[in-house]
């Protein structure tokens, strides 16, 4: 049979700028991550300028000993919706969509009869991010969601754990420009919780005002 009259499949190249263009900003974490010689732009930074700040700040003798990003953990509890199937995967989604990579369920570890909640059962979802795509998340979280929070103030600077790692909470999820608004049917409050090698928390702050962390106190 001929293939006249048939419609092209578009090309990767192709259906990679229609979702760029679709999406507004920018191309989904996982297409960044396998473009050839792509260096995510926070990455680079770390390696170029925080890296040497942090070295004359604290007086380290070689750079193994400067503090680096680990990984990042992101969380959305959805206890309240345990006994909804649809609203657990939606919150699977979104949290996939958010951060660019698949997101599993966190589950109950024991049981709540007041909540109808049963052990084991899906009352969340979580996902860890290393490496490049975690340092594209961070790009985009300081610099595109935190700015669409409504009356955005900063955020604090006291959610430190006193072993270098810093914990945030955002009370809704759609900050994040890969959340379609129209198309949510639930809003859901995120734990973001930036693991870090230092050893202190003025090295995990330090590290982190690097990346423009806007603290307030």
């Amino acid at each position: 049979m001929s293939d006249a009259g048939q419609k092209a499949k578009p090309s990767k190249k192709d259906e990679s700028k229609r979702r760029e263009v679709n999406k507004g900003t920018s191309v989904s974490l996982g297409e960044r991550a396998t473009e050839a010689g792509y260096v995510p732009r926070f990455k680079q930074r770390y390696n170029e300028t925080i890296r040497k700040s942090l070295m004359e700040k604290f007086g380290y003798k070689n750079a193994m000993q400067v503090p680096k990003l680990n990984k990042v953990v992101l969380n959305i509890g959805a206890g309240e919706a345990a006994s909804d199937g649809k609203k657990i995967q939606q919150a699977l989604n979104d949290l996939t969509a958010i951060a660019g990579q698949k997101a599993v369920p966190t589950r109950a570890k024991k049981a709540i009869a007041s909540f109808k909640i049963r052990e084991g059962l899906p009352i969340g979802a979580k996902v860890t991010l290393r490496g490049d795509q975690m340092y594209e998340f961070v790009d985009r979280l300081i610099t595109t969601a935190l700015p669409r929070v409504r009356d955005f103030r900063g955020i604090s600077g006291k959610s430190f754990d006193g072993r270098g790692n810093y914990a945030m909470g955002l009370k809704e999820h759609i900050v994040f420009v890969e959340i379609d608004y129209d198309k949510t049917e639930t809003v859901w409050g995120m734990d973001i919780v930036f693991n870090t090698s230092a050893k202190t928390d003025a090295e995990a702050r330090a590290l982190l005002e690097g990346f423009q962390f806007p603290f307030t106190n």
